[in-house]
């Protein structure tokens, strides 16, 4: 059974920064981030392909945002700099498809299959 913990949300000035963090358990592939700002629909931020080693941002988060998976300790992370107040939403983890299948579309909520409760980031002007 798959579990998903995030943790590392808060509130921060724009400008600041934040890291998230995501303990899994019973799944070490292919992980991403999305968030769901309130009244909007979720959107992918970014995601990772463990045996391929590749990364994938929305382009809203380009250059400002990096994600990082330690699959030795089951951990997923996303680093974030510059942080604007439209960067204010619930952000999950999320993990989906096998060693060499990577979910597609990686920004379509649909294509992933596991989920975390989620953690809320707040970006204040």
């Amino acid at each position: 059974q798959v579990h998903l913990v995030e943790s590392g949300g808060g509130s921060v000035q724009a400008g600041g920064s934040l890291r998230l963090s995501c303990a899994a358990s019973g799944y070490t592939y292919n992980m991403a981030w999305f968030r769901h700002p309130t009244g909007k629909e979720r959107e992918g931020v970014a995601a990772i392909y463990t045996a391929g080693g590749s990364t994938y941002y929305a382009d809203s988060v380009k250059g400002r945002f990096t994600i990082s998976q330690d699959v030795a300790k089951k951990t997923l992370s996303l680093q974030m700099h510059s942080l604007k107040p439209e960067d204010t939403a619930v952000y999950y983890c999320v993990a989906g498809g096998g060693v060499w299948k990577f979910p597609v579309p990686w920004a379509s909520p649909d294509s992933w299959s596991y989920w975390g409760q989620g953690t809320q980031v707040t970006v204040s002007s």
